[in-house]
């Protein structure tokens, strides 16, 4: 008995899609973003899947938890962003984490948590809805609603309540 097939990698594609499925998936996934022979960034996964078959809205989904450290000033810098689930969109760059989500700034030690945000790669700008902490140097602010740049600087903080501590000159 033979049997035949081909190898026609569209409709691959295109069974995929209609079922819903990945087009690829990587397991302890290590991915270094280099611009200029520097490196910009790091994504660490333990799952990563690929659904780049969607004709509309291509993206990458982390079931099972994301880091990212962003490096800048030569990487003396960074900034860690940690979550329990993950979404990015390609087209538009844009990208949703949640669960526990957590960003650091090594720099200015400061950090902000909360269990859903909304980060824009290209502006490089955070948006959130939902409650969250954000804590600096000797400040915790509460709240519900945050933006900033994704360093935690130059930040718009909704509805909050907290401890701020202010000198009169």
């Amino acid at each position: 008995m033979l049997f035949s097939c081909s190898n026609n990698t569209q409709k691959v594609r295109d069974f995929l899609a209609d079922k819903n499925l990945p087009v690829g998936s990587a397991k302890n996934a290590f991915h270094v973003y280099k611009d200029s022979g520097r490196i910009t960034s790091k994504l660490i996964t333990p799952v990563m899947l690929d659904f780049s078959n969607r004709r509309e809205h291509p993206y990458s989904e982390f079931p099972d938890g994301i880091k990212i450290i962003n490096f800048v000033n030569k990487g003396k810098d960074s900034v860690t962003i940690t979550g329990n689930y993950a979404l990015s969109y390609a087209k538009t760059s844009i990208s949703e984490i949640k669960g526990n989500v957590i960003v650091i700034n090594h720099t200015d030690k400061s950090r902000l948590e909360t269990e859903q945000l909304f980060w824009d790669e290209e502006t490089k700008y955070f948006v959130s809805e939902k409650a969250f902490k954000l804590m600096k140097e000797k400040d915790t602010v509460f709240g519900i609603g945050f933006e900033s740049k994704d360093d935690l600087t130059k930040h718009l903080a909704k509805k909050t309540t907290g401890r701020l501590e202010t000198s009169e000159e």
